[in-house]
């Protein structure tokens, strides 16, 4: 008899990550029983400092930065209960053109072999039934984001293992939502010129292409709190902006694309665990 408990890996890029788009799954299935294990790709060394100071800006120290993000990323795990969390600690390459996307040793600049067999080795060590990552383009194209799609879809080519894959995703209905309640929450908030406006459009996929909608709501607090966690960063985490209500009301259901199933499952699914218990 196998008593190995199911186990859900999500592969994420910086701290923080784990709690925007997936924190709602972690608690969720943590609650369940189920194994929760967090891989956290990079050490988020161009976050904002203490103070908010800036990458490049006097007084920014990327390696103190680090050490305070791991914190903050531990504080997280422990509000949303994740069992498990392995960090790559590649350095966080920034923004798209940043310089930290040239610089030596950052994430970016890793052979996508070299991450692949580390992560692999950490598939075979948990062997997880259901892995998160982001889809080609990082969602959003942030270039570290788009490296850890690259590393774990590698992985799995490495391994004998064959669990559901997801991707994160947002439904566009749910995208407008957003972009409406966050300009209730801060009128004086700019209007995005027509470059932006256009590309927020793109972003995510329409409704009818999303297979698994997995209702989060009863742990939309922990997900807050998880968010919250990561106090530095707090400047750029615009869903603590609408309050611990309107963060439940709005991010109470997450969504994804399944890109690779064994179960054969029907979709759309409400279940990232469907046909696997």
């Amino acid at each position: 008899m196998n008593d190995r408990p199911l186990t859900l890996m999500a592969v994420h890029a910086h701290p923080d990550d784990e709690a925007t788009s997936t924190g709602g799954v972690l608690a969720r299935y943590a609650a369940e029983g189920i194994r929760t294990v967090l891989v956290t790709c990079t050490d988020g060394g161009c976050g904002d400092g203490p103070g908010g100071v800036k990458p490049g800006e006097a007084g920014h120290d990327p390696a103190a930065v680090a050490v305070m993000r791991r914190e903050e990323l531990r504080e997280s795990c422990a509000a949303l209960k994740v069992s498990d969390l392995e960090m790559l600690g590649y350095a966080d390459s920034g923004m798209v053109g940043w310089p930290g996307n040239e610089a030596p040793g950052s994430f970016w600049q890793t052979p996508v072999a070299e991450g692949a067999a580390r992560l692999a080795g950490l598939m075979e060590h948990y062997r997880p039934d259901v892995v998160l990552t982001y889809d080609e383009n990082g969602f959003y194209g942030h270039p570290d984001h788009i490296q850890a799609h690259r590393i774990t879809m590698a992985a799995l080519e490495r391994i004998a293992l064959t669990p559901k894959v997801y991707w994160t995703t947002m439904p566009r209905s749910g995208m407008r939502r957003f972009g409406e309640v966050l300009r209730e929450v801060d009128p004086d908030m700019p209007e995005p010129d027509p470059a932006e406006a256009a590309a927020m459009a793109e972003m995510g996929l329409p409704d009818e292409e999303i297979t698994t909608w997995v209702d989060t709501t009863a742990f939309s607090g922990q997900k807050f709190d998880a968010l919250a966690a990561h106090a530095s960063q707090g400047e750029n985490i615009f869903f603590l902006k609408m309050g611990r209500e309107r963060f439940g009301e709005l991010m109470g259901m997450e969504t994804f694309l399944r890109v690779k199933d064994p179960t054969g499952a029907p979709v759309p699914e409400d279940d990232l665990f469907a046909g696997l218990r």
